[in-house]
């Protein structure tokens, strides 16, 4: 068994230390412990502003923390409970009666899909952080385990331990004690002791690595030295018999241990030696009997934190099967916190962890709790008085089960799911940070102890199904590493360092990723770093060193790696992936001078990566992040994007240089050649400080087209904009194109612009110039852009005697310009003279202007010598007057001249001045562009306040005096304007609209609403001559529009309108006047004379063919002769019905008695299709017998002639069967619906409940617990169960009708039902009545005396047959077809009217208006031959 202990890594490790040398660092006894634990705390406290997630918040404290008593005594839904066997250690004072209610492990699997697991995964960043763990295979443990299991018959490792040395359990009862290099240190026990003992189960070695303890899978205890070998105590009596071990735990004291079996009971061990004999004294801390704890965890403090006052308390950590509780052993035996799981899969396993972390500045042990897939962070403190506080922080949802979890520092924690794969998580952020398989190690589960397989298998069942996946003895954790047992094998997991991060990448040849990771190390964003100590600037020049050599490495690679052969864009390609992240980085890390140095000549080795390498530079010069290039690089850039025909990129870039990097000489005549002239503007200002000559250069350009008085080409036109800008940045101190002027310089550069804009000549004039060549220049290209750089410029001017003088000086230059040429538009004129006047009006103005140069102004705008441009010189004197130019005229002249200059917005203005209001009307009416916003213009004037009352009077009386022009200019807003502010003068108006023509326009604006003149009828009060003049108007002008026209009037009389109408022959209005009137029989027979007239002008015209029109007119007549009698039947008695319906059918078959059988009529098929369509019509009024009789009376159909009325005798009869038939089927329907409905209602009253879970909702206890006899369970409909007394408490009854009816609590309060309705029938709308069934509790059935039942002597529904009522009313989302016959049959009788229209009752509510509405009938069926 003497085998040289080796190591071998299950990957290559970068650094080329083996996994023996890790494991030796990780094994420089206690004293490389405490040195990493200060380590750690201290970076710990030292990022805690950066790394403490501010959204970890406290849940309430609580004021008295429970005692065992009080979360022993509470009522659990598992059958059994945690119980203390030693009462005499509580305190009694301190029960808290606020206990938490749990769940069983069989409800807990009720299928409450609310807890089902979150399928969200979190982020894999793989890519960001690159390979955070290393695992490693410990050959030399691995080797001796398999070497015991053959020679010495150890058997199969079972349970791993780990401290400053490494022990192994065997299923033989052998304990393995390796040391650091692997070496077999010690074999304790013997296989003889081990048959007696059976498996060891649990392992354990205490804080100074001299002892061991073990626990066997039978229930025996042993503790061995771990410097001699020695066995010092045997337990067989700790604990009850036939239970084995799970787990047993030293505390931070070494005479006392905690143990757990598998009976669920928890024992405390002391350990003593009296008169040297060595004793141990057990405990009971919990018995298995009323609850089973499979997990416990003491914390272990660190010997550097061994004075922290949390120690002193010696807290416990352990799960039951439903909860977690926090107990502190010492000075007394007490409880400080408990907290339920809640529901979830009974098979996950409850795991534990304690880790010391620094928040707030304060270290203080933190413990990680979960089952399943939710991870519980607690915060343990103590405060001032003495008392343990336990704060939650914020939890952790995973979409995996975890079978174990482990603190690898304060920050990272290792989870291993249900499918074997390790999961590294981040805890702050909750950022995932590497998965890994780990089925290669072959993990040893502790099952068969969970099961007590040993000792018979006397476990609950609850217990053995935890124990499926458990594995608290296969894995242990020591100073940052993680150690994992398989069946053949131990691993041993640890972080990489920062550096063996990055190399594993490079290894990988993923270059960028390797740099993303050190940037994220240099910035201190990366997670779980191990490696990097010191200052901040220590930490980041050790990392920016590492990354130089990458990029070195990485430019070096590819080049090499550049295709020698192939297309251009494949080697372009190459190197764009490769040369901007060089270019990033050393731009990133301040390395300018590397980049255009070593870097720059490295890659100006290949023309292709020397050009990528260029064009990466343009966006940090755009964006201004890097400002100073060398000379040579620069040069290079240009030379660069010259060739590759890119100037405005080269402009662009030269504008953002610093100037001392560039050949100035070179540059200028560059830009000037490819007209760069915002780079060549820049290069003058910045390289020379030389602000004129740009100015010259572009003024040489524009000037001689502009004198020509040619039109610019769009080139020159840029020119001239930015020659503007120019000027406007100079005078205004700033800089061109971006930045500003040096402040020495700014007074030295407005002069300097002001001297050459003033000069007399350019430097080279010939003898033709024209004096001040600048300014004209720029007059003549944009004089009002010009003018409002001269006005920003004087704004910032200050008054001193140079500003002062400049301004003036300029000023006159202006005036003798434009005022001495002729060659200036009105509006070139009219802008100099609106600067003028703004400048002027200023009240710190220091300017003079020859007043009498505003007088030729006004000439020279208002007389001119053509009549063009007559809008542009108007708008230009009112910009002038507005600007404060008004001053400067005579008021009366100015007035005079604007008039005859036709200049009304002139006359408008000055009036308004005055306030002569009213002679403002007369401008808009002879203004032909505004004169329809002269009815806007008096309606302000005359509603808005502000204005005198002898100012609104001369405005009303103008508007009365022109009301005949406003009338004419648009009659709609001539009515609307007379309806709001001349009501009262109506008739007057009238009086004045002379024009029949236009008085009808105007009444109808007034009077008709659907011209959209918005006219308040009650208000104004119309007389009715005016309305029946207007309908007078209306016959003569528009007589097909009279009858729609009375239907919308009001106000008018019948008589007088009557006669109006007759006076004009019309008849159709007559008619629909008479039967408003109420005189029916009168208005039909108008309409039957109508049509008699119109058959008769169809038969006369027969032979002529052309006349087809009039059958159509014939038609229409018909149609509006049934409607009047459709219209007025309902409200006629049948006599009265007759007189009106036979003499229509009289009339239209008597052109079918005249024609003769030789001669048929040419329209007589169209005649007895007409003729039909009356029958139908009378059909729904007159009875057929009736019709029949009428229609046999007559002579000549009584002479035997019936074959002319075969067709309409046989349609009517046609009618009647397809209603026969609509009526069978209807009576078939309704009979389906009956027995659908019934079939229902008995299906839904005889249907049972299904309660979702086992308990009640409302006192969260298991139905069958409640011990009340008279107490019933209550089951909705929903699916909610309740106890009778727990309803009644939250007053969930209602009396309806002597009898008790209850309401679903949870239902109606999520319905925010406060109160309960007292209408039954508005009740059964909602949840809150969902019937319920009542049973009485098994128990009570056992007894055979169940509750008795009322009987009710009245016929009502009991409440379930209520609930199934419910049910089936909101099966029907519309009206079902009974209500529908219903409404017809109501409306069949004296109230029918279905041919009603508007005249029926607006109160009636029917199904047939519902806009859901839709009846689908099928055709009449077809008769068979």
């Amino acid at each position: 068994m003497e085998n040289e202990p080796s190591q071998e890594n299950s990957e290559q490790n970068p650094g080329g230390s083996t996994a023996e040398e890790e494991l030796n660092k990780s094994f420089n006894l206690e004293a490389s412990l405490s040195k990493f634990s200060c380590i750690d705390l201290d970076k710990e406290l030292e990022f805690k502003n950066d790394l403490i997630d501010d959204k970890e918040f406290d849940i309430p404290q609580v004021d008295t923390p429970p005692t065992l008593e009080s979360i022993l005594n509470e009522t659990d839904d598992e059958d059994e409970s945690f119980v203390l066997e030693d009462p005499t250690l509580l305190n009694v004072d301190t029960i808290d009666s606020h206990s938490y209610d749990t769940s069983s492990v069989a409800s807990s699997d009720s299928g409450d899909r609310a807890n089902l697991k979150r399928k969200k995964k979190l982020p894999d960043s793989f890519s960001l952080h690159g390979s955070v763990m290393r695992h490693s295979l410990l050959k030399g443990i691995s080797a001796q385990i398999v070497s015991a299991a053959d020679k010495v018959d150890a058997g199969l490792p079972t349970a791993i331990a780990v401290s400053s040395l490494i022990a192994v359990g065997t299923s033989h009862g052998l304990a393995l004690i390796f040391d650091q290099n692997q070496a077999l240190r010690l074999c304790l026990g013997s296989t003889s002791v081990g048959g007696q003992y059976g498996a060891v189960s649990a392992l354990s070695i205490n804080n100074d690595c001299s002892r061991l303890l073990c626990g066997f899978a039978k229930g025996q205890i042993t503790m061995w030295d771990l410097a001699s070998g020695k066995l010092l105590r045997s337990i067989t009596d700790a604990h009850p018999p036939g239970t084995a071990i799970l787990h047993i735990k030293f505390t931070d004291d070494p005479t006392l241990a905690i143990c757990n079996d598998s009976g669920g009971s928890v024992f405390e061990l002391t350990f003593k030696r009296v008169m040297g004999v060595r004793t141990c004294e057990s405990r009971c801390l919990f018995s298995g009997s009323k609850g089973e704890v499979c997990c416990i965890e003491p914390l272990h403090s660190k010997p550097e934190l061994k004075d922290h006052p949390i120690t002193q308390f010696s807290l416990l950590a352990m799960a039951s099967l439903t909860k977690i509780l926090v107990i502190g052993l010492k000075p007394s035996l007490k409880v400080w916190m408990t907290f339920p799981y809640g529901r979830m899969d009974p098979s996950s396993v409850p795991l534990l962890a304690w880790h010391l972390v620094a928040v707030s500045n304060c270290v203080n042990p933190m413990l990680a709790f979960c089952r399943g897939d939710v991870v519980h962070f607690l915060l343990v403190k103590r405060d001032e008085s003495g008392a343990i506080h336990v704060t939650k922080q914020k939890h952790l949802h995973l979409y995996y089960d975890l079978i174990n979890f482990t603190w690898i520092n304060s920050r990272t924690v290792v989870l291993l799911d249900s499918v074997e794969k390790l999961h590294v998580i981040d805890r702050q952020t909750q950022e995932e940070l590497e998965t890994m398989e780990i089925s290669e190690v072959q993990l040893v589960y502790n099952s068969s102890h969970f099961k007590s397989l040993a000792t018979g298998g006397n476990v609950s069942q609850a217990l053995a199904l935890v124990g499926e996946k458990a594995c608290y003895q296969s894995i242990s954790s020591y100073g940052g590493q993680i150690f994992y047992l398989g069946t053949k094998s131990v691993y041993v997991m640890m972080l990489r360092s920062w550096r063996e991060r990055m190399d594993h990448l490079l290894k990988q040849d993923r270059v960028t990723e390797a740099l993303a990771l050190a940037w994220s190390f240099h910035e201190g964003k990366a997670k779980a770093v191990v490696g990097l100590s010191g200052d901040v600037s220590k930490r980041k020049a050790v990392v920016a060193d590492r990354m130089v050599e990458i990029l070195f490495h990485y430019a070096d690679r590819a080049l090499k790696k550049c295709p020698d052969q192939g297309k251009i864009q494949v080697m372009e390609q190459h190197f764009q992936d490769t040369v901007p992240v060089i270019v990033d980085y050393c731009l990133l890390l301040q390395r300018k001078d590397l980049l255009f140095s070593q870097m720059y000549d490295k890659l100006s080795e290949n023309s292709v990566a020397k050009g990528v390498f260029l064009e990466c530079l343009e966006p940090y010069i755009l964006s201004d992040k890097l400002m100073g290039i060398t000379p040579q690089v620069m040069k290079d850039l240009i030379v660069h994007f010259q060739d590759k025909k890119l100037m405005e990129n080269v402009e662009a870039l030269i504008v953002h240089m610093d100037i001392t990097s560039l050949d100035i000489q070179q540059v200028v005549l560059m830009c000037w050649e490819n007209r760069l002239y915002d780079a060549m503007i820049y290069v003058y200002n910045r390289g020379m400080n030389e602000f004129i000559s740009p100015m010259e250069k572009l003024f040489k350009v524009i000037a001689p087209p502009l004198n020509a008085g040619k039109t610019l080409t769009d080139e020159q036109v840029v020119m001239g904009n930015k020659l503007l800008v120019y000027i406007s940045c100079c005078l205004a101190g700033r800089a061109y194109p971006l930045g500003d002027i040096p402040e020495d310089l700014v007074p030295l550069v407005k002069n300097q612009v002001f001297e050459f804009l003033i000069r007399l000549h350019s430097v080279e004039a010939s003898s033709e110039e024209e004096v001040y060549p600048y300014v004209r220049t720029l007059l003549h290209f944009d004089t009002r852009e010009f003018l409002n750089v001269l006005a920003l410029t004087f704004e910032d001017f200050k008054n001193d005697k140079q500003a002062v003088e400049y301004q003036q000086r300029i000023v006159d230059i202006l005036l003798k310009v434009m005022v001495e040429n002729s060659d200036f538009t009105p509006s070139q004129v009219g802008c100099l003279f609106t600067f003028l006047a703004r400048q002027l009006a200023k009240p710190d103005n220091t300017l003079f202007v020859n007043r009498t140069l505003f007088d030729q102004v006004l000439e020279f705008l208002c007389s001119p010598d053509d009549d063009s441009r007559h809008s542009e010189r108007q708008q230009v004197l009112l910009e002038l007057l507005q600007a404060g130019g008004v001053v400067q005229f005579e008021e009366s002249r100015l007035v005079r001249m604007a008039e005859k200059a036709e200049f009304y917005q002139i006359c408008e203005f000055m009036y308004e001045r005055g306030h002569q209001y009213d002679k403002i009307i007369d401008c808009y009416l002879h203004d032909p562009l505004r004169e329809e916003e002269v009815f806007n213009y008096i309606h302000n004037i005359l509603s808005i306040p502000g204005h005198s009352a002898e100012e609104k009077q001369s405005v009303w009386q103008k508007a009365m005096d022109h009301m005949e022009e406003l009338v004419c200019l648009k009659p709609c807003k001539a009515a609307e304007l007379v309806a709001t502010h001349f009501s009262g003068q109506i008739e007057v108006v009238m009086g004045q609209l002379q024009n029949q023509v236009l008085l009808f326009k105007f009444l109808r604006s007034l009077l008709d609403p659907r011209e959209g003149v918005h006219v308040n009828q009650e208000l104004l009060q119309i007389p009715p001559c005016v309305t029946e003049q207007f309908i007078d108007l209306l016959c003569q002008f528009s007589p097909d529009q009279v009858i729609e026209t009375l239907q919308v009037l009001e106000c008018y009389r019948l008589e007088e309108t009557l006669q109006i109408t007759q006076k004009y022959q019309l008849h159709e209005v007559t008619a629909y006047l008479l039967e408003k009137k109420g005189d029916v029989h009168g208005a039909f027979l108008l309409l039957l004379e109508r049509l008699q007239s119109r058959l008769q002008e169809l038969t006369v015209q027969a032979e002529n063919t052309k006349e087809d029109f009039l059958l159509k007119g014939v038609e229409d007549a018909m149609i509006e002769t049934i409607a009047l009698c459709q219209r007025n039947s309902q409200t006629l008695n049948q006599q009265q019905r007759e007189a009106l319906w036979f003499p229509l059918l009289e009339a239209m078959m008597a052109p079918q008695k005249r024609s003769s059988s030789t001669a048929p009529h040419l329209h007589c098929e169209a005649l007895k299709a007409l003729t039909m369509q009356v029958l139908n019509s009378m059909a729904a009024f007159i009875a057929l017998p009736s019709i029949l009789q009428r229609i046999l009376q007559d002579p000549v159909y009584g002479k035997g002639k019936l074959g002319e009325i075969q067709g309409l005798i046989l349609g009517m009869l046609d009618t009647f069967n397809y209603e026969q038939t609509l009526l069978e089927t209807t009576t078939n329907l309704l009979n389906q619906d009956l027995h659908w409905s019934l079939c229902n209602l008995r299906a839904s009253v005889s249907r049972g409940l299904n309660p979702k879970q086992d308990y009640c909702s409302i006192c969260l206890q298991q139905y069958k617990r409640r011990q009340e006899m008279a107490d019933e369970i209550i089951v909705f409909s929903c699916g909610h169960l309740y106890h009778s007394f727990c309803l009644q408490s939250k007053e969930c009854t209602l009396e309806t009708e002597g009898q008790t009816r209850w309401t679903c609590y949870k239902c109606s309060s999520s319905n925010k039902a406060g109160k309960l309705s007292e209408n039954p029938s508005e009740s059964k709308k909602g949840r809150i009545t969902s019937s319920q069934v009542k049973m009485s509790p098994s128990y009570h059935q056992s007894r055979g005396d169940p509750p008795a039942r009322k009987a009710n002597s009245e016929p009502v529904l009991d409440p379930q047959q209520i609930q199934a009522f419910d049910q089936l009313c909101r099966l029907y989302r519309g009206s079902s077809r009974l209500a529908l016959l219903m409404e017809l049959s109501q409306n069949r009788g004296d109230s029918y009217r279905p041919f009603a229209g508007s005249q029926s009752s607006s109160t009636f509510n029917s199904i047939f208006q519902n806009e859901n509405f839709q009846l689908q009938l099928a055709p009449p069926p077809v008769a068979e031959d």
